[in-house]
């Protein structure tokens, strides 16, 4: 079992170490969510089903820490994904109650055809990426790229208004 969780952190910990850091922005509190991430994978390795990699596991431990971590005010801060999956309310009510809803609206206006669907049916309407992928009648990997370019897009929109 020793050896096991050595392998692991020695495969994995720079990977969880970048994830904690590209979450939360603070060097020292990446490697402090690294540690804390490896320690109860140590005490809840037994929980493991492995339904998903060990790195997707460690992953989701280091976010749900990183965000624990974070007060309310400093999630404001993060990525527009991470922000809007910070919390276990629905989605729409998450816009809404944010301080970025009306930038967030703005920007989503302005966001030309498919990102502005692809978008809003993601995180509005919650469907899965094949899902979108059928209903577009393109490839799962055309729906998340879109997503992704969508998202980013609407980034670059909402710092441009704060500028």
């Amino acid at each position: 079992m020793k050896e096991e969780l050595e392998k692991i952190y020695r495969l994995y910990a720079e990977d969880v170490y970048r994830y904690a850091l590209s979450i939360c922005a603070d060097r020292q509190l990446a490697q402090d969510v690294l540690q804390d991430t490896m320690l109860k994978a140590l005490t809840e390795f037994g929980k493991f089903r492995g339904e998903c990699s060990v790195k997707t596991w460690l992953c989701a431990i280091a976010k749900n820490l990183c965000l624990s971590r974070l007060s309310r005010s400093e999630r404001r801060d993060l990525p527009l994904e991470e922000a809007l999956s910070a919390s276990s309310e629905d989605p729409y009510e998450r816009i809404f109650d944010s301080d970025q809803a009306l930038q967030i609206h703005k920007a989503l206006h302005r966001l030309e055809e498919p990102y502005r669907e692809i978008f809003s049916l993601r995180v509005l309407g919650q469907l899965k990426f094949a899902q979108i992928a059928q209903i577009f009648g393109r490839t799962e990997n055309w729906a998340r790229v879109t997503f992704y370019r969508a998202k980013e897009k609407l980034i670059a929109m909402m710092k441009e208004e704060k500028l």
